[in-house]
């Protein structure tokens, strides 16, 4: 899959950027994963309608990245087509309290906005470091707070081209899920109800969360996140921590010592360390605990999984 003349082609006349053999590191939180075959930054629905179709046409695999902060991508990298959405794809919009969001604005972009709107609802959610379209895909959540508290209904695109509308209630919205996950739908917009509020109260409770945000979270070195989804009856780092294994590590992949849920990048770490590192927290876990451990970031590419 080495001949992309008639991607290039699409991109130039819908003037989108592409980028060919970019390194996944790049892109993702994780800063870990080899490089794809092609990384094509949406600007528009036209635009992905077309490189959609060539995707079919031509049988290139594709995936949907936003920022990349969910993300564990392959050391042998992905050989198809990314899917891009950022900031060429990330307009917000407000009439009166709703919010209107393309689906590569950034959480804090649009948390920032709604502070400026003195619209209150963002707060929980403005310190992901995520786009919205991403945080809807996997109803992403903090402190209390959950993208479907605030979604009204989001625009997104079938595999033909078409582009559909769906309401919350045909999402399916919990815990780290939606029918988006199980689906080929694409997020394209995502349109939130949000609520009249003060400007100084708004500040006050984003400054807070950002606060403990930082005092908890190992957000000075590279990670995906919470690594481990929240088992039913207890949490994935009080079970890590009540292991002893705050500070394990396999390479530079590290059970941080700050935060036993989150594993972390201390230097160069690749897919391969911390998958290994996470397929011995889940053994250890379900040893000594009884609890089984599933991994919250996706899995992009084929790496070789450890068995657990």
């Amino acid at each position: 899959m080495n001949n992309w003349h008639q991607l290039i082609a699409v991109c130039q006349a819908n003037d989108c950027d592409v980028q060919f053999a970019e390194p996944l590191r790049n892109h993702t939180t994780f800063r870990i994963g080899g490089a794809c075959g092609a990384m094509v930054h949406i600007n528009s629905p036209e635009a992905l309608a077309q490189v959609l179709r060539l995707c079919r046409d031509q049988n290139y695999p594709y995936v949907i990245m936003g920022n990349g902060s969910n993300i564990l991508a392959a050391d042998s990298g992905y050989p198809g087509v990314i899917l891009h959405f950022g900031r060429d794809f990330s307009k917000i919009t407000i009439k009166d309290t709703i919010m209107h969001c393309q689906s590569g604005a950034m959480l804090v972009k649009a948390g920032n906005t709604a502070l400026e709107w003195s619209l209150t609802g963002m707060e929980c959610l403005a310190g992901i470091p995520g786009t919205v379209g991403g945080a809807l895909y996997m109803n992403a959540g903090a402190y209390g707070g959950e993208m479907k508290d605030i979604v009204i209904s989001a625009e997104c695109m079938l595999p033909d081209g078409n582009i559909v509308t769906i309401p919350r209630e045909e999402m399916k919205l919990g815990y780290r899920s939606s029918i988006f996950r199980d689906s080929d739908m694409i997020i394209l917009g995502v349109t939130m109800a949000l609520e009249k509020g003060s400007y100084s109260a708004i500040k006050e409770k984003m400054t807070l969360l950002m606060g403990r945000r930082r005092a908890k979270q190992p957000l000075e070195l590279p990670s995906a996140g919470s690594t481990f989804q929240r088992p039913v009856g207890s949490y994935a780092s009080f079970l890590i921590d009540q292991c002893g294994l705050k500070g394990a590590s396999v390479g530079d992949a590290q059970i941080s010592t700050k935060h036993a849920g989150f594993v972390v990048n201390t230097g160069r770490a690749t897919c391969a360390d911390v998958l290994e590192l996470c397929s011995f927290v889940q053994q250890t876990v379900l040893e000594k605990t009884g609890y089984r451990l599933e991994l919250e970031p996706v899995i992009l590419g084929n790496p070789v999984i450890p068995e657990s």
